[in-house]
């Protein structure tokens, strides 16, 4: 039995984290700057995000490495700092999850390469592969205890991502998809037909992030659960949905609100969850203390 089995175990519902990237926008990131280079040039900002998250009640941090693949450090032109950055993110969240009083793991967040894929992209299967085995290598010498390969919209990338990672570590995986309101990825696909292929990819942990609000997530996780009633199932729903309020990007829904959603996800047979896009401590605060009822 890994770390997250036993954890799983002892706990009927584990809590997840929170946002990462607005929480680092408060803390100073600027509107095109890389989050993954902030591991190096502002370790303690990222780690407290992660201790404000261990604080208010998360048994499970994501690595701040989400963009962190080569291809889409690109963008930054940091292509050539991958694994740097991906050892610094994994060492920053093991950091605090080793100082908690409870027991606390650190998964490595692999988000997708930001490019479409041969034939709709430019980008290669294999070239896809070769990216994220760096960054699952990198993230596994510095030490976390499983990977989750998450937001992702095409279920050719997860297999990319999954087979990356297996090719470069022998860590537990999860992975996650990303439903539009309407219930589907970008790609077209339902949250039945992607629990049913997540399902052949032999993971530990499959689910679905970002996307969508609380609401929406109800209908995700009760058909994926339908489709696949044997997968330790993951709910990370954005915190309401997203408006714009005086220039600014604000999400509606409130801690108290999250507190309801964690309680029915748990209802709807998801084993882990937790909050994305406008999350804070204070959310997973709230459904800390919900899943304590």
């Amino acid at each position: 039995m890994n770390k997250i089995e036993a954890l799983l175990a002892s706990e009927n519902t584990l809590l997840l984290d929170g946002a990462m990237g607005t929480m680092l926008m408060a803390a100073g990131l600027e509107s095109g700057d890389s989050p993954e280079e902030w591991n190096v040039l502002y370790p303690e900002r990222v780690r407290a995000v992660h201790r404000a998250y261990i604080q208010a009640g998360s048994r499970l941090v994501l690595t701040n490495s989400f963009g962190g693949n080569r291809i889409r450090l690109k963008r930054h032109d940091l292509q050539g700092r991958a694994a740097e950055l991906n050892r610094a993110a994994a060492a920053n969240a093991r950091a605090e999850a080793e100082a908690a009083p409870h027991t606390v793991l650190a998964a490595g967040s692999m988000g997708p390469t930001g490019e479409l894929l041969k034939p709709l992209g430019p980008l290669t299967y294999e070239e896809a592969v070769a990216a994220f085995a760096e960054q699952a290598a990198a993230l596994a010498e510095g030490g976390v205890d499983l990977l989750w390969v998450e937001t992702m919209s095409d279920l050719n990338e997860v297999k990319a991502a999954v087979e990356g990672a297996r090719a470069s570590s022998s860590l537990p995986l999860a992975a996650t998809l990303s439903f539009d309101t309407r219930g589907r990825t970008m790609m077209g696909t339902t949250p039945a037909k992607a629990a049913e292929a997540l399902g052949t990819l032999d993971l530990l942990l499959i689910g679905a992030n970002c996307g969508t609000g609380p609401d929406e997530m109800e209908t995700i996780i009760d058909a994926m659960h339908q489709a696949n009633p044997g997968a330790l199932l993951i709910a990370k729903a954005n915190a309401g949905l997203p408006q714009l309020v005086g220039g600014q990007v604000v999400y509606d829904g409130s801690p108290e609100r999250m507190a309801l959603y964690a309680q029915r996800m748990r209802e709807l047979g998801a084993r882990l969850v937790g909050a994305c896009c406008g999350s804070t401590p204070e959310h997973i605060r709230a459904m800390s203390e919900a899943l304590k009822a």
